[in-house]
């Protein structure tokens, strides 16, 4: 798949992401306009929607139709537009803006950000049972959500984010075994669920996990390569915030050029987990795996 090939495909599963968010908020009719604005004001602030599609393009990849899998696609989305939410709060990470724009709490106040988080993470609960698919594999599929995103996965990390925060001697097998579960567990559980929810072998799923485990590495890693190198205009928000607020990064720990090449070493061995499917879906997957490494923002 050329360069144009994947920014055509990703800008169409992107598109499928954002008309059900804009007919998800819609929904909404009896929650309070405070809360509704905050909630859609992070949810539709331009992401890149990589979770929602890296569910979508694994459930097709063993399927004929996304259209199916859509709810619980996008509930990924509602979750990690939460984690986002949360993690600008001043009592967290204190992020003034987020993707170009003043951060939920700068708008709404502390108090409203913190419950449109609440809200967004509950109501993907709805969303994924909402699914239409055999209540055995979505029962499955959350259960692997839940794991990744609770106090064994996301929660878990973010936690030991706070405690590496200004802790001078971190090491590399913390950074790499907190970046796995803050970041790492939650992109690699949105390709696993495309692969459960699809019914796939035991051992299809497996290469799936170990692709999501590779790009999930790999997507931290860029993260903090672009905190250096990155153009503030195209990001959204300040070159260098994470090495001001003492935080243990990659290019801190290794420097720039040996982050990078342990980001493609990461995607390579993505690349590998899945070369024994031959599909267009597949060829996708491969060129996100170079796009998380190659991204500007």
């Amino acid at each position: 798949m050329n360069e144009k090939e994947f920014k055509c495909a990703l800008e169409s599963y992107r598109k499928r992401v954002d008309e059900f968010l804009v007919h998800y908020l819609d929904s909404l009719k009896a929650v309070p306009k405070a809360l509704k604005d905050s909630m859609e004001y992070s949810l539709m602030a331009g992401g890149k929607r990589i979770r929602p599609i890296l569910c979508m393009v694994c459930y097709e990849l063993f399927t004929d139709s996304v259209k199916e899998i859509l709810p619980f696609a996008c509930a990924l989305e509602l979750i990690h537009t939460y984690s986002l939410i949360h993690d600008d709060l001043p009592a967290m990470d204190d992020d003034d803006f987020r993707r170009g724009k003043p951060t939920n709490h700068k708008v709404f106040g502390d108090g409203i950000a913190i419950l449109a988080g609440d809200a967004l993470l509950t109501d993907s609960i709805r969303l994924m049972l909402s699914c239409n698919l055999n209540n055995q594999l979505i029962s499955k599929a959350m259960k692997e959500i839940i794991d990744a995103v609770g106090p064994q996965g996301m929660v878990g990390g973010q936690v030991l984010d706070l405690e590496l925060t200004g802790k001078n001697d971190c090491t590399l097998d913390e950074l790499k075994h907190m970046h796995l579960l803050k970041t790492g567990r939650f992109i690699e559980s949105a390709c696993v669920c495309g692969a459960i929810l699809a019914n796939s072998p035991d051992s299809q799923i497996s290469r799936i996990r170990e692709y999501g485990k590779m790009i999930g590495l790999a997507f931290q890693i860029a993260d903090d390569i672009l905190d250096i190198e990155g153009d503030e205009k195209i990001m959204g928000k300040p070159a260098y915030s994470d090495i001001k607020k003492g935080k243990c990064t990659y290019p801190f720990l290794l420097g720039i050029e040996e982050s990078k090449r342990l980001g493609w070493e990461c995607v390579k061995e993505a690349i590998s987990a899945i070369s024994v499917f031959k599909t267009p879906q597949a060829e996708f997957l491969k060129s996100v795996a170079t796009y998380i490494m190659t991204r500007t923002k």
